[in-house]
């Protein structure tokens, strides 16, 4: 398996995406990572310790993140994340990951790397934490700020086939967000998706509300990017002041201080369950390669498990299921 790495995207690039790379190649020795970017910026934070399984491509420019996505890719072909995807349409890499411009990330995947043929938009699906610890694929969170309905039957497809190939899930759920649970809930979009989604080969199980997301009221969520993105960014903004806010109470006085000794395990684990860390990446689906994005924060730990969830996507033929259900084969 070679996994190619935009070295060089995220708000922590070079330092930890390469400190991230190189504990993936620790883990896991039978997998390939192509960092891509600027040799002279990564070959110092290797410290003379370079696994067997990395190398490095170089990469001449970067695409930042106030870089305008189109123009970005088509006029900067020798940047890390143009090349990282350039790999994978040439087959030298089976799936890229980028912290970098998420706008341009979805450009190259579709001008780079191309469209799954059938697929008329491809959508960005990370998973979202749950209080379970299963959590729950989520697509689009911010592919396309609009969508058509035939779209969101297309994503809730593409979804289940993630959930059945990555996740070993039989039969996920799949919800439409909405803001009821009333099949003629919504605005025009969800409720012509709705009747599209009940006609299509998946396990669909009507409308869902956001309040109930935490809860793992479905296995796969399905919604429009906007609304996508407004729950997602909610989400985390929630968890960060909530989180806070319970440090700020338990700090007030002696007491609670004491208190929040004793549950401070409990408290550590309600924090990781919210973390983007520990989800690494979420895969660019409807693309014909691999593509996966990970969150512009990440540090070493995401970048690590970005590698693992793509080796899981790689083992299961993620890319080639989907294209085999929407070419009727």
């Amino acid at each position: 398996m070679r996994v190619a790495i935009d070295a060089m995207g995220g708000d922590h690039a070079p330092s930890q995406i390469v400190k991230g790379a190189l504990a993936a190649a620790r883990e896991w020795p039978d997998t390939q990572l192509l960092l891509v970017g600027d040799t002279a910026q990564i070959e110092p934070l290797f410290e003379g310790n370079k696994p067997a399984n990395v190398s490095i491509v170089h990469a001449d420019d970067v695409i930042g993140p106030d870089d305008e996505p189109v123009k970005a890719v088509r006029r900067k072909k020798g940047s890390s994340m143009v090349m990282a995807g350039t790999l994978v349409r040439e087959g030298k890499a089976d799936a890229m990951l980028s912290a970098g411009n998420t706008g341009a990330l979805m450009t190259t995947g579709l001008l780079i790397v191309g469209r799954i043929d059938g697929i008329e938009r491809p959508a960005l699906a990370p998973m979202l934490p749950t209080m379970d610890d299963v959590g729950m694929l989520a697509l689009d969170l911010g592919a396309n700020m609009d969508a058509k309905p035939e779209h969101l039957a297309q994503y809730a497809v593409m979804g289940s086939i993630y959930r059945t190939k990555v996740h070993g899930m039989n039969n996920p759920r799949v919800g439409l967000l909405n803001v009821g649970t009333e099949a003629m809930k919504g605005n025009e979009l969800t409720k012509a998706a709705y009747t599209l989604l009940e006609q299509a080969p998946i396990n669909f199980i009507g409308n869902v509300e956001s309040r109930d997301v935490l809860l793992r009221n479905c296995d796969v969520l399905i919604c429009d990017g906007f609304a996508g993105n407004i729950l997602l960014k909610t989400m985390e903004g929630t968890a960060s002041v909530v989180m806070r806010g319970v440090r700020d109470a338990i700090m007030s006085t002696f007491l609670t201080k004491l208190a929040g000794a004793v549950i401070k395990p409990k408290l550590a684990s309600m924090r990781a369950k919210m973390d983007y860390k520990e989800h690494g990446a979420g895969p660019l689906l409807g693309v014909n390669g691999l593509v996966l994005k990970c969150h512009g924060s990440s540090n070493d730990q995401a970048v690590k498990n970005a590698v693992g969830k793509a080796r899981t996507a790689i083992q299961s033929r993620l890319v080639e299921a989907i294209a085999s259900e929407f070419s009727g084969k």
